[in-house]
């Protein structure tokens, strides 16, 4: 594909340069390439999506209880849901499965938790919502333990191929892909962008966009800026098994964090360990090999079923990928302009790529081309006061949850 390729060495130029290929960014090249502008996206890897983004769940969800990333998520599922229509693809397949997402206790104070949270959701106006108790629960899924108290379910939630939507997105739009290219540094001259030197040449432009995942801080501070962002690794497991309910819905336990669903041939699964360290970006993040044992402990608890898998479990059945997630004082992304310099944007901030990545780059479009003001855009970077970011440095701790945000 022509638009996918290794430059030689010399300079270039663009009307806007995307740093970082993942999910986030590839969407954000498209949807600034539908503006008119010539666009260019560099990736340091020699694939796009190829870090952080090939180790999600692929999947997408409306429940937040966060207005604005409702708003947000929900801009973005009305092109995934739709993708072939809305890029103009028809041929395109992105084998979007939508069993749901069930959020489950099997604790009592938890269940006031999720009581709230599904009030919320009837407050934003979210179709589709179910809040159900233990009979019900077991009665529509039989894999859950009896000791489950209550539950929220939306079967409008579900997953898809990530892959499939990052070539989509490539294939639909006009920008340029540049692999194995490393930004090095951003040009500025009197407070305002001129460019972006990479270890290929420079490419010369007026609008950079900092979408490089668990690197938007190293980024941030070729312009002297200090993103407040703080990195934490997340491992997911594929486990091979036939015993695996295939039909069954995207299964959290709130109580401890745990998750998993179906793919062909078993099953994904992972866990939200909050004792897990603050880390540094990572070009290799690994997993621990005994992330499996624990992650199969956690989802046994109320999905029962795991422990038979874990019987007969051998290691050639078992595989463990990590990733960065990306977190920020409030939760909430950083999307747009920074105050200086002039025509650096951000696009970062936030580990749910895969469900917010179209709304988020249609703002990011819409706040580069003047259709959106930010003074009036939530996901600011400029919304951090000195204060608030001195405050958040000394107590960071990541705020957002698999089950609210």
């Amino acid at each position: 594909m022509k638009k996918i390729q290794i430059p030689r060495k010399r300079n270039r130029s663009a009307e806007a340069v995307v740093i970082g290929g993942g999910m986030v960014g590839v969407a954000t090249a498209y949807y600034l390439s539908k503006t008119g502008m010539e666009v260019i996206c560099l990736e340091m890897r020699d694939a796009l999506a190829g870090l952080t983004s090939s180790a999600s769940m692929e999947a997408f969800r409306l429940q937040f209880t966060d207005p604005d990333l409702f708003e947000l998520c929900k801009q973005s599922l009305e092109v995934l849901l739709d993708f072939p229509q809305a890029l103009g693809l028809d041929e395109l397949d992105l084998s979007v499965h939508q069993p749901g997402y069930l959020f489950i206790t099997g604790d009592e104070d938890k269940t006031p938790e999720l009581r709230s949270a599904f009030d919320q959701y009837i407050r934003l106006g979210l179709d589709g919502v179910e809040h159900l108790d233990q009979p019900e629960i077991l009665a529509r899924f039989p894999f859950v333990s009896p000791e489950v108290k209550a539950a929220n379910y939306r079967q409008g939630d579900g997953w898809l191929s990530f892959h499939e939507a990052v070539m989509g997105f490539v294939k639909a739009g006009s920008a340029r892909y540049f692999l194995n290219t490393r930004a090095q540094d951003l040009v500025i001259e009197h407070g305002a962008l001129k460019g972006v030197v990479t270890d290929r040449g420079r490419i010369d432009c007026s609008l950079v966009v900092n979408s490089a995942g668990p690197f938007a801080g190293r980024v941030a501070e070729m312009a002297g800026l200090k993103l407040p962002v703080k990195l934490m690794r997340r491992q997911k497991t594929f486990i091979r098994s036939g015993s695996v309910p295939q039909n069954a819905p995207f299964v959290v336990d709130v109580g401890n964090q745990s998750y998993w669903r179906p793919e062909v041939g078993g099953g994904l699964a992972g866990w939200v360990n909050h004792a897990e360290p603050f880390s540094e970006p990572m070009e290799n993040p690994y997993g621990d090999w005994d992330f499996a044992a624990v992650v199969l402990d956690k989802v046994s608890r109320l999905s029962p079923f795991w422990l038979r898998v874990a019987e007969g479990l051998r290691k050639q059945d078992v595989s463990i990928t990590a990733g960065q997630y990306v977190y920020t004082p409030d939760g909430l992304p950083l999307i747009g302009p920074v105050d200086e310099p002039s025509g650096l944007y951000l696009n970062c901030g936030y580990g749910e790529g895969m469900m917010l990545c179209a709304g988020a780059a249609q703002r990011l479009a819409g706040l580069a081309g003047g259709e959106l003001k930010n003074g009036s855009n939530p996901f600011r970077p400029g919304r951090f006061s000195a204060e608030a970011l001195k405050n958040a440095a000394a107590s960071f701790s990541p705020k957002a949850s698999i089950t609210l945000s």
